[in-house]
């Protein structure tokens, strides 16, 4: 991708919601390699789903030969974005922030290139701001601000209207965001900053300043928020975040979620955050129409995103943990990966005791797991071939189950007919 086709290329993906100046920015883009940054908010210590947005968009500005910044706000962190925000954020203590920066900025190196012609810069606005003291701030920085430019931005009206208000904390956000634009473009050259539809007062704010202050013109684009087709945010569920990091949020669970994506959802994802070709994006698009029965676009895309994200081991694994569910052979496992695979699967413990001497009689055992109600019909489930061990069909009715039948450290696996499991979980 050229540095002209870029605009091309975000546009077809829909990654365009607002520009400053599209014709200006195209023009710019097409003169020469320039420098784009975006902010990111170490509000924990990974990022999560919503944040691939932003890191695929410096990616394909890398790609097209421009040199991304990915600006890790550990000083904008210690107040806290209040843009699309209906109440104050929690502050974070100095050691929590510290960590929550090192892991973030661990994270954005594996997605952008910091080698070579066009090397991302990884920078953090705490190293500019410690030495500011409140008073030269003020006579620097908060002289060239207008107040009534800041109450207009449509983040703050909304939370001075709200039940909760706006400190003067969270007020003073967008002078720091907006110097950072400043800085960037007075050190790095930077003359574009890029982020969420909800960082448009906060961007359009460090224009501002950069022309008052610098008597530079410089450029905002924004991209759409990551959300479902009924306005819900994306990368969230009932356990809570999706998160990049796989001790938080395994790879099998990550493929998982994307292959749950509705129908209405799938084709957007694709173009949000993947790098697949336009060619291909259409035959997926036209397959999901045709026989969305396949969920042909869902499995691309958990295939790709999770490759991406993960590796190859990662997708591998998680690939293995899907069959493992529809049937496949288990092989070694542990108790915290057959945890993550059947986490919507009812367990029952037992001592583990029972599997020493003569063994626990499967019968019982079934019993115990709650898939059958009697002896009875444990029999005459095994008798029919419907009762399978760890996966594979149990066929002696008086089989008794040793320590060999562990599936891992103290769990073993019992299925009845193609979909009803449950785990019996062996307790010292």
């Amino acid at each position: 991708m050229s540095q002209t086709d870029l605009l091309a290329e975000l546009s077809w993906r829909g990654l365009i919601h607002q520009c400053t100046d599209q014709t200006g920015l195209s023009e710019l883009l097409a003169s020469g390699p320039q420098t784009v940054y975006i902010g990111f908010d170490p509000t924990a210590s990974s990022l999560h789903v919503g944040s691939m947005m932003q890191l695929m968009m410096l990616r394909r500005f890398q790609k097209a030969g421009h040199r991304p910044i990915a600006l890790v706000g550990g000083a904008t962190g210690m107040i806290g974005d209040p843009s699309g925000k209906s109440e104050e954020r929690n502050l974070l203590s100095a050691e929590q922030l510290q960590k929550n920066v090192d892991g973030v900025a661990q994270q954005m190196r594996q997605f952008l290139e910091f080698d070579g012609d066009q090397a991302a810069v990884l920078l953090n606005n705490y190293e500019w701001m410690q030495s500011y003291s409140y008073l030269d701030f003020l006579r620097d920085v908060g002289k060239s601000f207008p107040v009534g430019g800041m109450l207009g931005k449509e983040s703050v009206r909304a939370r001075l209207d709200s039940e909760t208000g706006l400190s003067y904390t969270e007020f003073s956000y967008m002078l720091l965001q907006a110097f950072d634009f400043v800085q960037l473009c007075r050190s790095h050259g930077c003359r574009i900053q890029a982020g969420g539809s909800d960082q448009w007062g906060n961007i359009t704010a460090g224009i501002d300043l950069a022309r008052r202050m610098l008597g530079e013109q410089v450029f905002g684009v924004t991209a759409p928020l990551l959300t479902t087709s009924d306005g819900r945010k994306m990368g969230k569920t009932e356990s809570g975040a999706i998160w990049l990091d796989p001790k938080r949020t395994s790879p099998y669970q990550f493929y998982q979620y994307w292959r749950n994506v509705e129908d209405a959802d799938v084709m957007r994802c694709i173009a949000y955050l993947t790098e697949i070709e336009k060619e291909e994006y259409e035959s997926l698009s036209e397959a999901t129409e045709s026989d969305p029965g396949r969920r042909t676009a869902q499995n691309r895309l958990a295939q790709w995103m999770t490759e991406f994200v993960h590796g190859s081991e990662g997708i591998s694994a998680a690939v293995r943990a899907s069959k493992i569910l529809f049937g496949g052979e288990i092989g070694s496992q542990t108790d915290e990966s057959l945890g993550e695979i059947f986490a919507d699967v009812p367990s029952s413990e037992v001592e583990r005791q029972l599997l020493n001497d003569d063994g626990y009689w499967v019968v019982e055992a079934l019993q115990a797991a709650g898939l059958v109600a009697s002896g009875g019909e444990a029999r005459r489930a095994i008798k029919e071939g419907g009762i399978y061990l760890n996966n594979e069909r149990v066929v002696d009715q008086q089989y008794r189950l040793g320590e060999k039948d562990l599936a891992s450290e103290t769990v073993m696996i019992f299925r009845k007919g193609k979909r009803n499991y449950a785990l019996l979980r062996f307790s010292v």
